[in-house]
Protein backbone atom coordinates (compact mmCIF):
# COMPACT_ATOMS: atom_id res chain seq x y z
CA UNK A 1 0.00 0.00 0.00
CA UNK A 2 1.42 3.65 -0.98
CA UNK A 3 0.14 6.26 1.01
CA UNK A 4 0.81 9.62 -0.49
CA UNK A 5 -0.12 13.08 0.82
CA UNK A 6 0.19 16.28 -1.69
CA UNK A 7 -2.21 18.89 -3.22
CA UNK A 8 -5.50 17.93 -4.78
CA UNK A 9 -5.94 19.35 -8.36
CA UNK A 10 -8.51 19.19 -10.78
CA UNK A 11 -7.73 15.54 -12.02
CA UNK A 12 -8.67 14.07 -8.86
CA UNK A 13 -12.27 15.16 -8.73
CA UNK A 14 -13.81 11.89 -9.90
CA UNK A 15 -12.22 9.78 -7.21
CA UNK A 16 -12.88 12.63 -4.68
CA UNK A 17 -16.36 12.33 -5.70
CA UNK A 18 -16.73 8.83 -5.17
CA UNK A 19 -14.51 9.42 -1.54
CA UNK A 20 -17.01 12.25 -1.03
CA UNK A 21 -20.69 10.31 -1.27
CA UNK A 22 -19.59 7.45 0.93
CA UNK A 23 -17.96 9.97 3.58
CA UNK A 24 -21.57 12.25 3.20
CA UNK A 25 -24.23 9.65 3.52
CA UNK A 26 -25.41 11.13 6.75
CA UNK A 27 -25.62 14.23 5.31
CA UNK A 28 -27.73 13.70 2.45
CA UNK A 29 -24.90 12.62 0.09
CA UNK A 30 -24.49 16.42 -0.75
CA UNK A 31 -21.07 16.83 -2.70
CA UNK A 32 -18.91 19.27 -3.95
CA UNK A 33 -19.25 19.99 -7.39
CA UNK A 34 -16.38 20.14 -9.86
CA UNK A 35 -16.96 23.89 -10.19
CA UNK A 36 -16.89 24.33 -6.58
CA UNK A 37 -13.64 22.88 -6.59
CA UNK A 38 -11.96 24.14 -9.65
CA UNK A 39 -12.82 27.69 -8.02
CA UNK A 40 -11.36 26.81 -4.57
CA UNK A 41 -7.87 25.14 -6.63
CA UNK A 42 -8.08 28.63 -8.59
CA UNK A 43 -7.99 31.00 -5.29
CA UNK A 44 -5.88 29.00 -3.12
CA UNK A 45 -4.28 25.43 -4.27
CA UNK A 46 -2.00 25.55 -1.25
CA UNK A 47 -4.89 24.86 0.61
CA UNK A 48 -6.45 21.84 -0.75
CA UNK A 49 -5.15 19.01 -0.01
CA UNK A 50 -5.60 15.18 -0.38
CA UNK A 51 -4.60 11.57 0.34
CA UNK A 52 -4.08 8.90 -1.95
CA UNK A 53 -3.86 5.74 -1.39
CA UNK A 54 -2.30 3.67 -4.07
CA UNK A 55 -2.58 6.41 -6.07
CA UNK A 56 -7.21 6.80 -5.90
CA UNK A 57 -7.76 10.46 -3.24
CA UNK A 58 -10.04 8.54 -0.41
CA UNK A 59 -9.48 11.41 1.70
CA UNK A 60 -9.18 15.55 1.19
CA UNK A 61 -8.83 18.71 3.27
CA UNK A 62 -10.16 21.77 1.88
CA UNK A 63 -9.12 25.77 3.44
CA UNK A 64 -9.35 29.14 2.68
CA UNK A 65 -7.59 32.46 4.58
CA UNK A 66 -9.73 34.47 5.98
CA UNK A 67 -8.89 38.26 8.07
CA UNK A 68 -10.73 36.26 11.25
CA UNK A 69 -11.88 39.82 13.03
CA UNK A 70 -13.94 40.50 9.88
CA UNK A 71 -15.90 37.44 10.85
CA UNK A 72 -15.80 36.76 14.69
CA UNK A 73 -17.06 34.23 16.66
CA UNK A 74 -20.78 34.09 15.71
CA UNK A 75 -20.65 33.60 12.03
CA UNK A 76 -22.38 30.49 10.50
CA UNK A 77 -20.75 28.14 7.48
CA UNK A 78 -22.96 30.18 5.30
CA UNK A 79 -20.95 33.79 6.23
CA UNK A 80 -17.43 32.54 6.61
CA UNK A 81 -17.50 30.62 2.83
CA UNK A 82 -19.05 34.09 1.41
CA UNK A 83 -22.63 32.07 0.60
CA UNK A 84 -20.14 28.91 -1.08
CA UNK A 85 -18.21 31.77 -3.66
CA UNK A 86 -15.23 31.64 -1.21
CA UNK A 87 -15.14 35.69 -1.85
CA UNK A 88 -14.75 35.72 1.68
CA UNK A 89 -10.40 34.26 0.67
CA UNK A 90 -8.15 37.14 1.75
CA UNK A 91 -4.31 35.88 0.96
CA UNK A 92 -3.53 38.75 3.24
CA UNK A 93 -5.47 37.41 6.11
CA UNK A 94 -4.56 35.76 9.16
CA UNK A 95 -6.33 32.51 9.97
CA UNK A 96 -6.53 29.49 8.15
CA UNK A 97 -9.85 28.44 7.80
CA UNK A 98 -11.43 24.80 7.31
CA UNK A 99 -14.10 24.62 5.05
CA UNK A 100 -14.06 20.78 4.81
CA UNK A 101 -11.77 17.52 5.95
CA UNK A 102 -13.20 14.11 5.31
CA UNK A 103 -11.84 10.35 4.90
CA UNK A 104 -13.84 7.47 3.29
CA UNK A 105 -15.13 5.35 5.81
CA UNK A 106 -12.93 2.09 3.85
CA UNK A 107 -10.03 4.00 4.80
CA UNK A 108 -10.95 5.50 8.33
CA UNK A 109 -8.32 2.36 10.13
CA UNK A 110 -5.65 4.12 9.02
CA UNK A 111 -5.21 7.26 10.31
CA UNK A 112 -5.38 9.51 7.65
CA UNK A 113 -7.17 12.45 9.47
CA UNK A 114 -4.63 13.11 11.00
CA UNK A 115 -2.26 13.19 8.53
CA UNK A 116 -4.25 15.97 6.97
CA UNK A 117 -4.48 17.67 10.47
CA UNK A 118 -0.60 17.49 10.18
CA UNK A 119 -0.70 19.08 6.74
CA UNK A 120 -2.75 21.51 7.76
CA UNK A 121 -0.39 22.87 10.38
CA UNK A 122 2.66 22.68 8.54
CA UNK A 123 0.92 25.14 6.10
CA UNK A 124 -0.03 27.55 9.21
CA UNK A 125 3.49 27.35 9.78
CA UNK A 126 4.65 28.06 6.47
CA UNK A 127 2.25 30.86 5.65
CA UNK A 128 3.18 32.13 9.30
CA UNK A 129 -0.75 32.33 9.84
CA UNK A 130 -1.82 32.81 13.20
CA UNK A 131 -4.26 30.03 13.63
CA UNK A 132 -6.47 26.89 12.56
CA UNK A 133 -10.20 27.54 12.63
CA UNK A 134 -13.00 25.74 11.50
CA UNK A 135 -16.77 24.79 12.33
CA UNK A 136 -16.22 21.06 13.86
CA UNK A 137 -19.52 18.39 13.67
CA UNK A 138 -20.59 16.70 16.51
CA UNK A 139 -22.18 14.12 15.10
CA UNK A 140 -23.19 11.81 18.21
CA UNK A 141 -24.91 14.55 20.14
CA UNK A 142 -27.99 13.38 18.63
CA UNK A 143 -28.09 10.40 21.14
CA UNK A 144 -27.78 12.44 23.88
CA UNK A 145 -29.68 15.39 22.71
CA UNK A 146 -32.81 15.09 25.15
CA UNK A 147 -30.62 15.11 27.62
CA UNK A 148 -27.22 17.29 27.24
CA UNK A 149 -27.15 20.51 26.36
CA UNK A 150 -24.45 21.26 23.59
CA UNK A 151 -22.28 22.53 26.17
CA UNK A 152 -22.62 19.58 28.54
CA UNK A 153 -22.19 17.33 25.98
CA UNK A 154 -18.83 19.15 24.82
CA UNK A 155 -17.64 18.66 28.34
CA UNK A 156 -18.46 15.12 28.66
CA UNK A 157 -16.54 14.29 25.46
CA UNK A 158 -13.23 16.70 26.32
CA UNK A 159 -13.52 14.27 30.42
CA UNK A 160 -13.78 10.99 27.86
CA UNK A 161 -16.60 10.45 29.50
CA UNK A 162 -18.28 10.55 26.19
CA UNK A 163 -17.05 9.40 22.34
CA UNK A 164 -17.62 11.62 19.52
CA UNK A 165 -16.26 10.49 15.76
CA UNK A 166 -15.35 14.09 14.83
CA UNK A 167 -14.85 16.14 18.36
CA UNK A 168 -12.54 13.00 19.74
CA UNK A 169 -10.45 12.79 17.36
CA UNK A 170 -10.36 16.93 16.81
CA UNK A 171 -9.48 16.90 20.84
CA UNK A 172 -6.91 14.86 20.01
CA UNK A 173 -4.87 16.76 17.59
CA UNK A 174 -4.53 19.71 20.03
CA UNK A 175 -7.79 21.76 19.12
CA UNK A 176 -9.50 23.27 21.31
CA UNK A 177 -13.19 24.12 21.77
CA UNK A 178 -13.84 28.38 21.67
CA UNK A 179 -17.24 28.21 21.68
CA UNK A 180 -20.62 26.56 20.54
CA UNK A 181 -22.28 27.95 17.49
CA UNK A 182 -26.05 27.67 16.52
CA UNK A 183 -27.24 26.88 13.37
CA UNK A 184 -23.66 26.53 11.74
CA UNK A 185 -24.66 23.87 8.73
CA UNK A 186 -28.26 23.64 7.90
CA UNK A 187 -29.27 19.86 7.52
CA UNK A 188 -26.65 18.76 9.81
CA UNK A 189 -29.29 16.26 11.61
CA UNK A 190 -26.60 14.24 13.75
CA UNK A 191 -25.38 17.59 15.55
CA UNK A 192 -28.73 18.96 15.36
CA UNK A 193 -26.90 22.07 13.32
CA UNK A 194 -24.93 23.14 16.41
CA UNK A 195 -21.32 22.90 16.06
CA UNK A 196 -18.13 23.23 17.85
CA UNK A 197 -15.87 26.24 17.07
CA UNK A 198 -12.54 24.66 16.88
CA UNK A 199 -8.96 26.58 17.05
CA UNK A 200 -5.13 25.11 16.62
CA UNK A 201 -2.91 27.88 17.53
CA UNK A 202 1.01 28.27 15.41
CA UNK A 203 2.98 29.40 18.64
CA UNK A 204 6.13 30.33 15.45
CA UNK A 205 3.55 33.28 14.49
CA UNK A 206 5.44 35.86 14.16
CA UNK A 207 2.48 38.67 13.58
CA UNK A 208 1.50 41.02 10.72
CA UNK A 209 4.21 43.51 10.43
CA UNK A 210 3.34 47.15 9.26
CA UNK A 211 3.90 46.71 5.92
CA UNK A 212 1.61 43.70 5.23
CA UNK A 213 -1.21 46.35 7.29
CA UNK A 214 -0.04 49.30 4.86
CA UNK A 215 -1.37 46.87 2.23
CA UNK A 216 -4.71 47.87 2.75
CA UNK A 217 -4.39 51.07 2.26
CA UNK A 218 -4.68 52.24 -1.72
CA UNK A 219 -3.93 55.38 -3.05
CA UNK A 220 -6.07 56.35 -6.35
CA UNK A 221 -5.41 59.71 -8.60
CA UNK A 222 -8.31 60.97 -10.81
CA UNK A 223 -7.37 63.22 -13.66
CA UNK A 224 -9.80 66.17 -14.04
CA UNK A 225 -9.28 66.52 -17.62
CA UNK A 226 -9.52 69.65 -19.62
CA UNK A 227 -11.16 69.35 -23.04
CA UNK A 228 -8.51 70.95 -25.76
CA UNK A 229 -7.83 70.49 -29.31
CA UNK A 230 -4.39 68.74 -29.94
CA UNK A 231 -2.21 69.24 -32.93
CA UNK A 232 -1.73 65.58 -33.83
CA UNK A 233 -2.27 62.40 -31.74
CA UNK A 234 1.50 62.58 -30.07
CA UNK A 235 0.60 66.21 -28.42
CA UNK A 236 -2.49 63.97 -27.11
CA UNK A 237 -0.21 61.47 -25.74
CA UNK A 238 2.21 64.05 -23.97
CA UNK A 239 -1.01 65.32 -22.14
CA UNK A 240 -1.89 61.73 -21.22
CA UNK A 241 1.53 60.91 -19.62
CA UNK A 242 1.89 64.01 -17.87
CA UNK A 243 -0.81 62.91 -15.62
CA UNK A 244 0.53 59.75 -15.32
CA UNK A 245 3.83 60.30 -14.19
CA UNK A 246 2.63 63.03 -11.69
CA UNK A 247 0.27 61.15 -10.50
CA UNK A 248 2.58 57.89 -10.10
CA UNK A 249 5.26 60.56 -8.89
CA UNK A 250 2.96 60.42 -5.37
CA UNK A 251 3.27 56.39 -5.38
CA UNK A 252 -0.74 56.23 -6.57
CA UNK A 253 -1.97 52.56 -6.94
CA UNK A 254 -4.71 53.35 -9.58
CA UNK A 255 -4.64 56.23 -11.85
CA UNK A 256 -8.57 57.64 -13.57
CA UNK A 257 -9.11 59.34 -16.54
CA UNK A 258 -12.42 60.20 -17.80
CA UNK A 259 -15.10 58.74 -20.03
CA UNK A 260 -14.19 59.23 -23.74
CA UNK A 261 -11.37 61.86 -22.80
CA UNK A 262 -10.36 61.10 -26.22
CA UNK A 263 -12.73 63.21 -28.64
CA UNK A 264 -10.46 66.03 -28.90
CA UNK A 265 -9.19 63.64 -31.70
CA UNK A 266 -12.61 63.37 -33.38
CA UNK A 267 -11.90 67.03 -34.71
CA UNK A 268 -10.40 65.87 -37.99
CA UNK A 269 -13.72 64.11 -38.64
CA UNK A 270 -15.89 67.25 -37.92
CA UNK A 271 -17.21 67.06 -41.76
CA UNK A 272 -18.41 64.19 -40.71
CA UNK A 273 -21.81 62.83 -39.47
CA UNK A 274 -21.42 62.41 -36.01
CA UNK A 275 -21.83 58.44 -36.30
CA UNK A 276 -18.94 58.21 -39.49
CA UNK A 277 -16.82 60.54 -37.16
CA UNK A 278 -17.15 58.08 -34.17
CA UNK A 279 -16.59 54.93 -36.01
CA UNK A 280 -13.06 56.65 -37.26
CA UNK A 281 -12.16 57.56 -33.81
CA UNK A 282 -12.35 53.96 -32.69
CA UNK A 283 -10.07 53.08 -35.81
CA UNK A 284 -7.30 54.50 -33.21
CA UNK A 285 -8.47 53.15 -30.22
CA UNK A 286 -6.61 49.96 -30.47
CA UNK A 287 -3.35 52.20 -30.27
CA UNK A 288 -4.38 54.31 -27.76
CA UNK A 289 -4.67 51.43 -25.40
CA UNK A 290 -1.93 49.74 -26.47
CA UNK A 291 0.20 53.14 -25.35
CA UNK A 292 -1.94 53.87 -21.90
CA UNK A 293 -1.02 50.16 -20.88
CA UNK A 294 3.19 51.26 -21.59
CA UNK A 295 2.75 53.98 -19.00
CA UNK A 296 1.28 51.55 -16.69
CA UNK A 297 4.10 49.61 -17.14
CA UNK A 298 6.87 52.32 -16.92
CA UNK A 299 5.28 54.05 -14.41
CA UNK A 300 4.17 50.86 -12.26
CA UNK A 301 0.51 51.92 -11.50
CA UNK A 302 -2.77 50.79 -12.56
CA UNK A 303 -4.31 53.21 -14.98
CA UNK A 304 -8.41 52.92 -15.50
CA UNK A 305 -8.27 54.28 -19.26
CA UNK A 306 -11.55 56.39 -19.40
CA UNK A 307 -13.53 55.07 -22.18
CA UNK A 308 -12.97 54.82 -26.10
CA UNK A 309 -15.16 53.42 -29.19
CA UNK A 310 -14.65 50.23 -29.98
CA UNK A 311 -16.11 48.87 -33.55
CA UNK A 312 -16.47 45.17 -33.48
CA UNK A 313 -18.98 42.98 -35.84
CA UNK A 314 -20.08 46.48 -37.34
CA UNK A 315 -21.50 47.23 -33.49
CA UNK A 316 -20.22 50.88 -31.58
CA UNK A 317 -19.48 49.91 -28.07
CA UNK A 318 -18.18 52.26 -25.35
CA UNK A 319 -15.43 50.78 -23.47
CA UNK A 320 -12.67 51.57 -20.48
CA UNK A 321 -9.45 49.57 -20.38
CA UNK A 322 -8.01 48.45 -16.88
CA UNK A 323 -4.24 48.71 -17.50
CA UNK A 324 -2.85 47.04 -15.40
CA UNK A 325 0.73 47.50 -14.05
CA UNK A 326 1.50 43.79 -13.99
CA UNK A 327 0.89 43.97 -17.84
CA UNK A 328 -2.27 42.03 -18.11
CA UNK A 329 -4.97 44.50 -19.72
CA UNK A 330 -9.07 43.67 -19.06
CA UNK A 331 -11.82 45.31 -20.60
CA UNK A 332 -15.34 46.75 -19.64
CA UNK A 333 -18.03 47.73 -21.99
CA UNK A 334 -20.97 49.88 -21.06
CA UNK A 335 -24.45 48.43 -20.34
CA UNK A 336 -26.94 51.30 -20.16
CA UNK A 337 -26.32 53.33 -23.37
CA UNK A 338 -27.71 57.02 -22.96
CA UNK A 339 -30.38 58.40 -25.55
CA UNK A 340 -27.48 60.88 -26.77
CA UNK A 341 -25.31 57.60 -27.90
CA UNK A 342 -27.93 55.86 -29.55
CA UNK A 343 -29.27 58.89 -31.43
CA UNK A 344 -25.87 60.66 -32.41
CA UNK A 345 -23.67 57.82 -32.71
CA UNK A 346 -25.92 54.36 -32.90
CA UNK A 347 -24.02 52.77 -29.87
CA UNK A 348 -25.19 49.54 -28.11
CA UNK A 349 -24.36 48.47 -24.50
CA UNK A 350 -22.44 45.80 -23.51
CA UNK A 351 -23.62 42.39 -21.97
CA UNK A 352 -20.61 41.11 -19.26
CA UNK A 353 -20.22 42.31 -15.89
CA UNK A 354 -17.71 41.52 -13.20
CA UNK A 355 -15.33 42.01 -10.55
CA UNK A 356 -11.99 42.70 -11.47
CA UNK A 357 -9.05 41.38 -9.69
CA UNK A 358 -6.53 43.51 -8.78
CA UNK A 359 -2.78 43.82 -6.68
CA UNK A 360 -5.06 46.63 -4.66
CA UNK A 361 -7.86 44.51 -4.42
CA UNK A 362 -11.31 43.84 -6.08
CA UNK A 363 -12.45 46.61 -8.07
CA UNK A 364 -15.59 47.31 -10.10
CA UNK A 365 -15.72 49.74 -13.18
CA UNK A 366 -18.99 51.40 -14.63
CA UNK A 367 -18.99 54.16 -16.91
CA UNK A 368 -21.27 56.86 -16.27
CA UNK A 369 -25.03 56.16 -17.27
CA UNK A 370 -24.60 52.75 -16.09
CA UNK A 371 -23.97 53.90 -12.00
CA UNK A 372 -27.16 55.15 -11.75
CA UNK A 373 -28.73 51.53 -11.96
CA UNK A 374 -28.38 50.27 -8.74
CA UNK A 375 -28.61 46.70 -9.82
CA UNK A 376 -24.84 46.67 -11.65
CA UNK A 377 -23.18 47.82 -8.28
CA UNK A 378 -24.67 45.69 -6.14
CA UNK A 379 -24.61 42.39 -8.53
CA UNK A 380 -20.42 43.48 -8.02
CA UNK A 381 -20.82 44.13 -4.38
CA UNK A 382 -21.81 40.70 -4.26
CA UNK A 383 -18.92 39.44 -6.07
CA UNK A 384 -16.30 41.27 -3.39
CA UNK A 385 -16.09 44.74 -4.82
CA UNK A 386 -14.26 47.04 -2.52
CA UNK A 387 -13.47 49.79 -4.79
CA UNK A 388 -15.95 51.35 -7.49
CA UNK A 389 -14.49 53.47 -10.12
CA UNK A 390 -16.95 55.66 -12.77
CA UNK A 391 -15.49 57.48 -15.36
CA UNK A 392 -18.40 59.95 -16.69
CA UNK A 393 -18.89 62.44 -19.40
CA UNK A 394 -21.99 65.24 -18.43
CA UNK A 395 -22.40 68.50 -20.35
CA UNK A 396 -24.87 69.89 -17.59
CA UNK A 397 -25.01 70.42 -13.77
CA UNK A 398 -28.57 68.43 -14.19
CA UNK A 399 -26.39 65.36 -15.88
CA UNK A 400 -23.90 65.63 -13.13
CA UNK A 401 -26.05 65.95 -10.40
CA UNK A 402 -27.36 62.19 -11.48
CA UNK A 403 -23.89 60.31 -11.78
CA UNK A 404 -22.95 62.40 -8.26
CA UNK A 405 -25.79 61.87 -6.11
CA UNK A 406 -26.05 57.94 -7.44
CA UNK A 407 -22.52 57.34 -7.18
CA UNK A 408 -22.54 58.25 -3.35
CA UNK A 409 -25.74 56.57 -3.17
CA UNK A 410 -23.64 53.64 -4.89
CA UNK A 411 -20.92 54.05 -2.22
CA UNK A 412 -23.39 53.78 0.97
CA UNK A 413 -25.77 51.03 0.09
CA UNK A 414 -22.92 48.80 -1.39
CA UNK A 415 -20.31 49.68 1.80
CA UNK A 416 -17.44 50.28 -0.55
CA UNK A 417 -15.34 52.95 -1.88
CA UNK A 418 -16.57 54.96 -5.32
CA UNK A 419 -14.34 57.04 -7.16
CA UNK A 420 -15.55 59.40 -10.15
CA UNK A 421 -13.91 61.31 -12.83
CA UNK A 422 -15.08 63.60 -15.48
CA UNK A 423 -13.84 65.86 -18.06
CA UNK A 424 -14.23 69.85 -17.79
CA UNK A 425 -14.17 72.69 -20.70
CA UNK A 426 -15.25 73.49 -23.98
CA UNK A 427 -14.36 71.78 -26.98
CA UNK A 428 -15.27 74.07 -29.98
CA UNK A 429 -14.99 72.43 -33.47
CA UNK A 430 -16.21 68.76 -32.44
CA UNK A 431 -19.72 67.99 -32.85
CA UNK A 432 -22.13 67.12 -30.12
CA UNK A 433 -18.88 67.56 -27.82
CA UNK A 434 -18.81 71.23 -27.26
CA UNK A 435 -19.62 71.86 -23.13
CA UNK A 436 -18.54 69.50 -20.42
CA UNK A 437 -19.17 70.00 -16.46
CA UNK A 438 -17.59 67.92 -13.83
CA UNK A 439 -16.40 67.62 -10.63
CA UNK A 440 -14.45 64.29 -10.00
CA UNK A 441 -14.41 62.60 -6.09
CA UNK A 442 -13.93 59.62 -4.52
CA UNK A 443 -17.27 58.93 -2.16
CA UNK A 444 -17.34 56.16 1.13
CA UNK A 445 -19.54 54.99 3.03
CA UNK A 446 -21.80 56.64 5.86
CA UNK A 447 -20.28 55.66 9.48
CA UNK A 448 -18.25 56.74 11.98
CA UNK A 449 -14.93 55.80 10.58
CA UNK A 450 -15.58 57.69 7.36
CA UNK A 451 -15.94 61.37 7.05
CA UNK A 452 -19.63 62.62 8.23
CA UNK A 453 -20.42 64.15 4.42
CA UNK A 454 -19.10 60.59 3.23
CA UNK A 455 -17.24 62.40 0.78
CA UNK A 456 -13.47 61.20 1.37
CA UNK A 457 -12.01 64.34 -1.28
CA UNK A 458 -13.42 66.34 -4.38
CA UNK A 459 -11.69 68.51 -7.28
CA UNK A 460 -12.73 72.14 -7.84
CA UNK A 461 -15.50 72.18 -10.47
CA UNK A 462 -15.17 72.75 -14.09
CA UNK A 463 -10.84 73.01 -12.82
CA UNK A 464 -8.33 71.01 -14.83
CA UNK A 465 -6.59 69.14 -11.82
CA UNK A 466 -5.63 66.28 -10.26
CA UNK A 467 -6.85 64.76 -7.14
CA UNK A 468 -4.78 61.82 -5.09
CA UNK A 469 -6.73 60.41 -2.24
CA UNK A 470 -5.93 57.35 0.17
CA UNK A 471 -8.81 54.44 1.01
CA UNK A 472 -8.51 52.08 3.67
CA UNK A 473 -9.53 48.93 2.60
CA UNK A 474 -9.41 47.89 6.53
CA UNK A 475 -12.23 50.14 7.30
CA UNK A 476 -14.39 48.79 5.06
CA UNK A 477 -13.82 45.03 6.64
CA UNK A 478 -14.74 46.42 9.91
CA UNK A 479 -17.83 48.36 8.51
CA UNK A 480 -19.25 44.95 7.01
CA UNK A 481 -19.05 43.43 10.59
CA UNK A 482 -19.44 45.78 13.04
CA UNK A 483 -20.93 49.10 11.78
CA UNK A 484 -23.95 51.12 12.42
CA UNK A 485 -25.71 49.66 10.29
CA UNK A 486 -25.00 46.72 8.10
CA UNK A 487 -26.43 47.08 4.60
CA UNK A 488 -25.15 44.19 3.16
CA UNK A 489 -25.97 41.44 5.84
CA UNK A 490 -29.36 42.95 6.79
CA UNK A 491 -30.87 42.62 3.49
CA UNK A 492 -34.07 40.92 3.48
CA UNK A 493 -32.63 37.28 0.86
CA UNK A 494 -35.99 35.71 2.28
CA UNK A 495 -38.28 38.17 0.10
CA UNK A 496 -36.03 39.84 -3.02
CA UNK A 497 -32.50 38.88 -4.86
CA UNK A 498 -30.60 40.83 -7.17
CA UNK A 499 -28.96 38.09 -9.63
CA UNK A 500 -27.03 37.95 -12.86
CA UNK A 501 -28.69 36.60 -15.31
CA UNK A 502 -26.01 35.67 -18.05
Amino acid sequence: MNIETRKLTLEDYDDLKESMQQAYDTLGGQIWSKVTIAKLLKLFPEGQLCIAVDEKVVACSLAIIVDYDEYGDKHTYQMITGAYTFSTHDPNGDTLYGIEIFVSPEYRGLRLGRRLYEARKELCESLNLKSIIAGGRIPGYHEYADKLSPRQYIDKVKAKELYDPTLTFQISNDFHVRKVLKNYLPGDHESKEFATLIEWNNIYYQGIDASARSAKTIRIGLVQWQMRLFPDIEAFYEQVEFFVDAVSGYKSDFIMFPEFFNTPLLQPYNHLPEMEAMRKLADQTAEIVERIQAYALSYNVNIISGSMPVVENNKLYNVTYLCHRSGKTDEYRKIHITPNEQKYYGMVGGDKIKVFDTDCGKIGILICYDVEFPELSRILADQGMQMLFVPFLTDTQNGYTRVRHCAQARAIENECYVAIAGCVGNLPKVNNMDIQFAQSAVFTPSDFAFPTNAVKAETTPNTEMMLVVDVDLHLLDELHHFGTVKILKDRRKDLYEVKLLK
